[in-house]
């Protein structure tokens, strides 16, 4: 059973940057892939960013470039750093995590981008 907490949420104008950290509870050698996940109000939840042991990386394309997520195996973190973020980019983000080939997930942080 892995355990995954958020942080780093909030508000911020758009153009601006917010960074989200995610801590699992058990070793980053048993997880195959770690990553976020966001839902908007109304929308289904949607694929951000994924990175997986190797540390290759997948985007959606709506923030490539603007995004980039990284990967602390020591530390069992993974952390995603949104810079020029748009109100679009409003949404519920959510921790992911694949162990085993069992998903787990966060219970979100907020991220709100005003305009």
């Amino acid at each position: 059973q892995v355990q995954l907490v958020e942080s780093g949420g909030g508000l911020v104008q758009a153009g601006g940057s917010l960074r989200l950290s995610c801590a699992a509870s058990e070793s980053s050698l048993s997880i195959n892939y770690m990553g976020w996940y966001r839902q908007a109000p109304g929308k289904q939840r949607e694929l951000v960013a994924v990175i997986d042991s190797e540390d290759t990386t997948n985007y959606a394309a709506s923030v490539k470039g603007r995004f980039t997520i990284s990967r602390d195996v020591a530390e069992n973190m993974v952390s995603l750093q949104m810079d020029s973020l748009k109100p679009e980019d409003t949404a519920v983000y959510y921790c992911y995590a694949e162990s085993n080939w069992l998903d787990y997930w966060g219970e979100g942080t907020q991220v709100t981008v005003s305009s």
